[in-house]
């Protein structure tokens, strides 16, 4: 599989943005279900179905179905049929069969997914283009009524869990009552968003737990039909005790070490969760990015579904070697980045949104900034996954700037964006952002006002690569990752040290920066000139998009010959690339600890060795 990649145009714009385009990605998401269900009602076929569109990308959208047994007595086949408008219709499917008529449209069970038992549900999905919405739905010549009975209303969501009486393996949860109706017969408690027990009462005490490991736990009711309601709002709990982490701990004063994991990574790259484990780099890094939720329509959304929440891992596969069942409530990236933490306690993750191809978003999230809080936070603290997180990172590019796009926000709109989410976020939560290291007079930095948004966020990643790249085709070849200045470079501030220096200057923290570093290398062909600055006829090829290759290839097919400005270069035949080693990523870590920085954080695992020699650097170097 492979993946749309867009060129980086100025500092920290690249970044590898590739992410599947959105019909491709949409073609991925079997069984995913997210938003904008139907509301429920019993069938008299003992059956009932309910869509969700899961999502919309202007040109499309993705739909969901999910056919349940609400009888006695198992279901050997099921056909679920609806209406559409006439300007909508279905382009593909996938674990059904679906057909039309003109615009009534039918699906039929596949062979091995026909037989539901009672109380069980399967789910299809399709991708569609139009702007309607089903109707006149049927299950098996049944009304498709979801599992709600006419007349009779579900409960009402229980209120939050409190959690009490701590210990290093338990922990007893409280909660207000629910109400419906006909009254509530029971509640699930869900932890980590997967039900765990069904009890009677407004009481539970969980056991069996993992000392020093967090949770998350919610609570929904049934009343006497067995309807369900709505879950309830979550609570984190930590257990007490643990001790056995082997990380290196993100304790006062300690060096940050972030990276950030792509979740389109899981497809042409075959790099998954796991991989942080066999190379050796989950107990050297404090901090995980989790690249990318979209921004769109002013609001947070899943970036990709099937890579986040619902691809099924193997055995071997998966971080501890538990195998994914096709019915669990969470999968994907999420599922196994939950098991991360609980092998790595210290690493805390965060869901990084926006980047070079999902900025477009945030000018529309400026002109309603609580507006958007809300939505990121009604996600990132989803009950199915409000564990993975502890926070987020907003990666906007650029305010009031030109990146993929142009954003003409004004100042304020940074600082006013972030006071919002960290209202809605609390105290408790990491709220970071990725911001540009255009170090030139008047320059992207000069753009917006980072020293007043600095005072709501924990710390800045400044994107202190990309200053350089193929895009100018003929050259002058230059380090895309230049830590200073030096005689002959192309732009003036295009550099670390100057861009840290403005950040500094605008009265952003020392300790809330964090020095960039690229885990690839850019490069022109058509070279003669071994030195910086020759001319070039154009981008040198590379694994997914020509003028960009990974560490992990360039350290073996274009050894470096030299270095300038604290990067390293290489000039092979006619290519000529730029890329830092483990030798340069541990003299700009020493630099900067010289500065006082807050730490380093690296764009991106997959393009490391397989045994992790840059984040052992990055490691090493802040100690």
């Amino acid at each position: 599989m492979s993946t749309q990649a867009l060129p980086g145009r100025g500092p920290g714009s690249g970044r590898i943005r590739a992410r599947a385009t959105a019909g491709f990605t949409a073609l991925l998401l079997p069984l995913a279900a997210l938003v904008g269900l139907a509301t429920p009602a019993e069938a008299a076929t003992g059956a009932t179905a309910t869509y969700t569109k899961t999502s919309d990308w202007g040109s499309g959208f993705g739909g969901n179905w999910t056919v349940k047994n609400t009888g006695t007595t198992a279901l050997s086949s099921w056909t679920v049929e609806w209406d559409f408008p006439a300007d909508t219709k279905v382009t593909s499917a996938w674990d059904a069969t679906v057909t039309n008529s003109g615009t009534h449209w039918t699906a039929k069970n596949l062979g091995w997914n026909g037989s539901i038992a009672p109380g069980a549900s399967v789910s299809f999905g399709f991708n569609g283009t139009g702007p309607g919405s089903p109707a006149g739905c049927k299950i098996n010549g049944g009304s498709c009524d979801g599992g709600s009975v006419p007349g009779d209303n579900p409960p009402s969501a229980p209120g939050t869990p409190t959690a009490s009486g701590v210990t290093d393996t338990s922990v007893k949860l409280s909660w207000s009552a629910a109400t419906d109706d006909n009254g509530v017969k029971s509640y699930d408690v869900l932890r980590d968003g997967t039900k765990v027990t069904t009890v009677t009462g407004t009481t539970y005490t969980d056991t069996k737990l993992t000392a020093g490991t967090d949770y998350s736990y919610a609570v929904q009711a049934r009343d006497t039909k067995d309807q369900t309601g709505p879950v309830s709002a979550s609570v984190k709990v930590r257990t007490t005790g643990g001790g056995t982490d082997p990380g290196p701990g993100p304790g006062p004063g300690s060096a940050v070490k972030l990276g950030y994991f792509t979740n389109w990574g899981v497809y042409g790259r075959n790099y998954h969760v796991k991989n942080l484990v066999t190379s050796g780099s989950a107990n050297k890094i404090t901090h995980i990015n989790y690249a990318f939720g979209n921004v769109t329509g002013g609001k947070c959304a899943i970036g990709d579904s099937y890579a986040d929440y619902d691809k099924a891992y193997t055995a071997d596969q998966s971080v501890d070697g538990v195998a994914d069942n096709w019915d669990q409530p969470l999968r994907g990236n999420f599922n196994q980045l939950r098991k991360l933490k609980a092998k790595y306690p210290h690493i805390k993750v965060l869901w990084s949104f926006g980047g070079w191809t999902w900025s477009g978003g945030f000018g529309q999230a400026a002109a309603n900034p609580a507006a958007f809080a809300q939505s990121c936070y009604d996600l990132v603290e989803d009950p199915r996954w409000a564990d993975v997180f502890d926070g987020i990172d907003l990666d906007w590019e650029y305010p009031n700037a030109c990146g993929l796009t142009c954003d003409t926000s004004g100042p304020a709109a940074l600082k006013n964006l972030v006071q919002a989410v960290r209202a809605k976020f609390g105290a408790d939560n990491l709220v970071t952002a990725a911001v540009t290291a255009d170090g030139s007079d008047g320059g992207k930095i000069d753009a917006a006002d980072y020293g007043g948004a600095a005072q709501y966020l924990d710390w800045y990643n400044v994107m202190t690569y990309d200053f350089f790249g193929a895009w100018a085709e003929k050259g002058p070849t230059a380090p895309h990752s230049p830590l200073t200045s030096y005689p002959g470079i192309p732009q003036a501030g295009f550099n670390s040290a100057d861009a840290i220096a403005k950040f500094k200057s605008k009265g952003v923290p020392a300790k809330k920066l964090l020095l960039g570093i690229g885990f690839y290398g850019r490069g022109w062909t058509g070279v003669t000139q071994s030195a910086p600055g020759g001319t070039a006829t154009g981008a040198a090829n590379g694994t997914y998009e020509k003028g960009i290759e990974d560490y992990k290839v360039l350290k073996t097919s274009c050894p470096a010959t030299g270095t300038i400005a604290g990067t390293a270069y290489a000039h092979c035949g006619t290519n000529w690339w730029s890329y830092d080693t483990p030798a340069t990523v541990t003299s700009k870590m020493g630099w900067a600890k010289s500065q006082g920085l807050g730490g380093a954080f690296f764009w991106e695992f997959s393009g490391d060795t397989a045994n992790g020699e840059l984040v052992s650097a990055i490691h090493s170097g802040l100690g």
